[in-house]
């Protein structure tokens, strides 16, 4: 299972969904997938434009987590 951070990084920055979309340039309803965590596919650009936004490695925005 893949882990989005995206939540705990928003609310790191103080930032809200529309926040991030307008700073990416990223759908609005993408965001929302990611943050949510039901999204079921993440396009590169989508998360070079977040790690970028967040100054964070893609590590501290994915985590895999395996099923018990």
């Amino acid at each position: 299972m893949i882990r989005c951070h995206l939540a705990r990084l928003m609310g790191e920055h103080k930032m809200k969904i529309v926040d991030v979309a307008r700073e990416t340039g990223l759908n609005r309803n993408t965001v929302t997938l990611l943050y949510k965590e039901t999204a079921q596919r993440i396009d590169l650009e989508a998360i070079d434009k977040l790690c970028s936004l967040f100054d964070c490695e893609v590590a501290d925005l994915l985590e895999f987590q395996k099923e018990e």
